[in-house]
């Protein structure tokens, strides 16, 4: 007797609802996203430059914790680690982090490094400024040491495993190197958010999540733009797939939607979801977040990749690092036709 099949969006609703089960282990760069919101209605007498009229400042936790958050609100259980300075922003941070009930167990305090903080101006929904406050050398080998202790003792435990690598200095070959052997040796998923010139340390991880501009750069510093040749992107993703040896390599094209390269199979084109976009920030930490809750709750790579595409639509019409509910997201799945979901 035959069964029936299951539809595209009845899968990935099927996906969705098993998100409570996954655990995700998440390192990365932590940092505290400061907005200040005010109104504009003069130019400056001093410089053509807008004056803001502050009305309210709050505080996210940002970078790697902006992952994990978006895990978090779909339902699953998340344990970031990184490295907050012993100052006054990462007590802040710290704070924010209990109170959105983020595990802090991962968190290593070093005196030595300030907390990274971005600070945007935000006037009438736009975004006037942005301001980094930051210390990126490599952190010290005692941070380094303490961050493996405590994914030695998580590792057992978790689905997979997040790389978040905004630059700050934690993401480096001394760190990254044992991870993905750790990983390896009991069988879980790295996926990795890329920083472009850090292409060269993610050699063996599953996947990527590049946007374009990052696999294009990172395509060209590996040398293979040959006399002024410009690569199409099916060589820039299958170039990197093969130079990582990874899985997959799925490359976001903002308007364009995404584009999911892997080993043996035919690339698979996923247009965008967006009806309109009013704020990009954080949009590339709700794609690997959901590519990594898809992946922990048994999704096939080409599943988890569509999940995030449709994750990625709705932030992008949210101002600033948003994160979407699960019922949110599985509206969102139910509205679109089967034909956006036929890859899956």
């Amino acid at each position: 007797m035959k069964t029936a099949k299951t539809s595209p969006i009845a899968r990935l609703l099927e996906i969705v609802d098993r998100f409570p089960q996954a655990r995700i282990l998440v390192i990365g760069d932590f940092i505290l996203d400061e907005y200040i919101w005010g109104n504009v209605s003069r130019i400056s007498p001093e410089a053509p430059v807008p004056v803001v009229n502050v009305k309210r400042e709050s505080f996210l936790p940002g970078g790697s914790l902006n992952v994990a958050n978006n895990i978090r609100t779909l339902g699953g259980s998340v344990y970031p680690c990184g490295v907050l300075g012993r100052d006054l922003k990462g007590r802040l941070l710290l704070r924010g982090m209990r109170r959105l009930g983020i595990d802090t167990g991962g968190v290593i305090l070093d005196a030595s490094r300030p907390t990274t903080i971005k600070t945007r101006v935000v006037a009438h929904s736009q975004q006037v400024v942005r301001v980094d406050r930051e210390k990126v050398e490599p952190i010290s080998p005692l941070d380094v040491r303490k961050i493996l202790k405590f994914v030695r003792r998580k590792i057992t435990e978790i689905d997979a495993l997040v790389i978040e690598d905004y630059g700050k200095g934690l993401i480096e070959p001394s760190l990254l190197a044992p991870l993905i052997k750790l990983a390896r040796k009991f069988d879980k998923p790295v996926l990795v958010d890329p920083k472009e010139k850090h292409f060269s340390f993610y050699k063996g991880v599953t996947a990527i999540t590049p946007n374009r501009a990052e696999a294009c750069g990172a395509y060209q510093a590996s040398g293979a733009f040959v006399n002024g040749h410009q690569p199409e992107l099916e060589e820039v993703g299958r170039g990197l797939l093969k130079r990582l040896q990874a899985e997959a390599v799925l490359i976001t094209l903002g308007e364009e939607g995404m584009a999911l390269f892997e080993k043996n199979r035919p690339t698979a084109k996923i247009p965008t979801t967006a009806r309109e976009v009013f704020d990009v920030s954080g949009a590339g930490d709700t794609v690997i977040a959901v590519f990594a809750l898809g992946i922990a709750a048994g999704a096939g790579l080409r599943e988890a990749a569509i999940l995030s595409n449709l994750a990625a639509g709705i932030v992008v019409g949210k101002l600033g690092t948003a994160t979407i509910s699960p019922e949110e997201f599985k509206q969102a799945i139910r509205s679109k036709r089967e034909g956006v979901l036929a890859h899956a």
